[in-house]
């Protein structure tokens, strides 16, 4: 592998690059300016250092530039756009990418909220197209979400995922661009059912996350849900379904719970509180341990040491 190109320098460029530099691949970092290059550069390698416990290495060839006037694009195995989730700014850049990079580098988008159809739409080389959805932290979290646009080359699309295998990243190819693509559309018909029994009163907010932390939640670290009901048995499934099924919510609009805490400011921790209060130091301290967890996760499921599949 050559070298990977990520443009942006902010937290979701940082994490991405300290992914391929704790993998040992040279990284490019190209921001709107140098400075926010090699400052997004410099925290990668720091973030990197804290995956392996080792300082990268020096001679690796990591580099930093502009993302307007950066031409080298020599060994460059593929191109992760990381810029802020404005349309208009992302099709732009897709379009100078479009001119500037030989059209035989696969071009990558993190974005979650615009598909690469809509992205990518008319332009000359959109074939090689493709979403590149992380989840935050992006060091830690495994999954990468490699998402065919309406023209994207399957073939080019699952090598991305070989490209990420390789690298001890776990991607699914997602092979049409719908809506919250694979992992979110699963998050979110979980999140609604939550949201749906916090507003009936049948549980709180911490006990909903007890319940999927210790239980399901506990399991989906070493089985997905497919693989569970093969080990468990899906006749179980079934007969439980004829009785959840029909009483699960299929609301299309927003929890009142929410809606309520949003009304008031209540956002979660950057606004101090959400369904619960949030000081600096105790923000502080549960993100801390959230990260202890994932890494705690991450170093048990061995990524780079394990099959591909």
């Amino acid at each position: 592998m050559d070298r990977i190109v990520v443009l942006g320098s902010g937290t979701m460029a940082v994490g991405i690059a300290a992914g391929f530099i704790d993998a040992g691949v040279p990284v490019v970092v190209l921001g709107r300016s140098l400075a926010k290059a090699q400052a997004a550069l410099s925290a990668s390698l720091a973030t990197a250092s804290q995956l392996s416990g080792l300082a990268p290495d020096a001679s690796a060839g990591h580099n930093a530039g502009e993302i307007d006037t950066w031409t080298d694009w020599q060994g460059v195995t593929l191109v992760i756009e990381t810029v802020t989730e404005d349309f208009a700014l992302k099709r732009a850049l897709f379009e100078s990418l479009d001119a500037r990079v030989p059209a035989s580098i696969p071009l990558a988008t993190n974005s979650s909220g615009f598909p690469i159809s809509r992205i990518a739409a008319g332009l000359a080389t959109r074939s090689r197209m493709f979403n590149a959805h992380y989840f935050m932290p992006a060091h830690l979290v495994p999954l990468v979400e490699v998402v065919l646009g309406e023209d994207s080359d399957p073939v080019l699309g699952e090598a991305v995922c070989e490209l990420y295998r390789r690298v001890g990243k776990k991607p699914v190819l997602v092979r049409k661009d719908i809506p919250g693509f694979l992992a979110n559309r699963i998050q979110h018909a979980l999140m609604r059912e939550a949201l749906s029994l916090i507003d009936r009163g049948i549980a709180s907010p911490a006990d909903v996350d007890t319940a999927v932390r210790y239980s399901f939640g506990f399991r989906y670290a070493a089985a997905g849900p497919v693989l569970q009901k093969e080990i468990s048995g899906w006749d179980s499934m079934a007969s439980a379904s004829v009785e959840i099924y029909p009483s699960l919510s299929n609301t299309h609009v927003l929890a009142d719970c929410v809606a309520t805490n949003l009304k008031s400011g209540k956002t979660g921790m950057k606004a101090g509180a959400g369904f619960m209060e949030w000081s600096v130091e105790r923000a502080g301290t549960e993100r801390a341990a959230y990260e202890k967890r994932l890494k705690a996760a991450f170093d048990v499921l061995d990524l780079r040491s394990q099959p591909a599949a």
